[in-house]
């Protein structure tokens, strides 16, 4: 049985974490798996949504600390060799998604821990089940935030929130994630996926070049002054307007019909 389970939903990518007994715990397999999810994704015309959830009760429960523990390798692993592990295998995945250019949307059904939590933030979107709880819970173990929560935490809620939840390691239930803005929706657990999906297929119906702009104009306005992003946005317009899509969505407003989009 695979640590990572895909399935396709005509232009939505489903992934499932899938080591239910461990609670998802993240194994060097499933990151691995993930990432070439995400880039075969990525380059696939025929995806336009990405959806990450959890096989079972739990969303990911972090990384596997039992497995470290029993790991005959791993007992008295130098610093730099610790560095590179953590480096070269675990952070792949926050590079791969960082490079990923389409809608990404984590669907959390139950726990999210650590780094399962740090994975949910890397998501563009996140949406919960009422049983979801989400910790920041390395402090807990004697470790640092090992996979962006440093990063993605304080973009979603604010610097003081963040400490507040690095360094205590409290649990956020589902309904105070909605609060926090660390979810956009709450459904039922049994409505999640579902749910999730539905959302998902609605947005990959939408016009697949305007969105990746979209995404990549956001993001870069986090690094930028207003006068850059205008800039960026005024030479991107001029390519958009220049497509196949652009040209469809103006006459299925005129002909007051849905367009169908092609990518062109």
């Amino acid at each position: 049985m695979a640590d990572l389970e895909i399935q396709r939903e005509g232009r939505v990518v489903l992934a499932r974490l899938n080591r239910p007994e461990k609670k998802n715990a993240q194994s060097e397999a499933m990151l691995e798996l993930l990432c070439q999810a995400l880039r075969d994704a990525n380059a696939d015309p025929g995806v336009s949504c990405f959806v990450l959830t959890g096989a079972g009760d739990a969303f990911c429960s972090g990384g596997d600390l039992g497995r470290r523990a029993n790991d005959p390798n791993g007992g008295s692993p130098t610093p730099l060799e610790r560095m590179d592990r953590l480096h070269g295998v675990t952070h792949n995945v926050a590079r791969a998604v960082e490079e990923f250019e389409k809608p990404l949307i984590a669907a959390v059904n139950g726990a999210a821990v650590g780094a399962g939590m740090d994975m949910a933030l890397m998501c563009d979107i996140r949406f919960a089940g009422r049983s979801a709880r989400l910790s920041e819970g390395y402090v807990r173990v004697g470790l640092l935030p090992g996979n962006g929560g440093c990063y993605f935490l304080p973009r979603i809620v604010g610097i003081a929130r963040a400490l507040e939840l690095l360094w205590t390691g409290d649990f956020v239930s589902a309904e105070e994630a909605l609060e926090l803005g660390l979810v956009s929706r709450v459904y039922d657990d049994d409505a999640l996926l579902n749910e999730t999906m539905t959302f998902a297929a609605r947005i990959a119906e939408g016009p697949p070049v305007q969105q990746r702009e979209i995404k990549k104009l956001l993001y870069q306005s986090l690094h930028t002054d207003l006068r850059t992003s205008l800039r960026a946005v005024s030479a991107h317009m001029a390519v958009i307007q220049s497509t196949q899509d652009y040209k469809e969505a103006i006459a299925a407003f005129k002909e007051k019909r849905k367009p169908v989009y092609q990518g062109k």
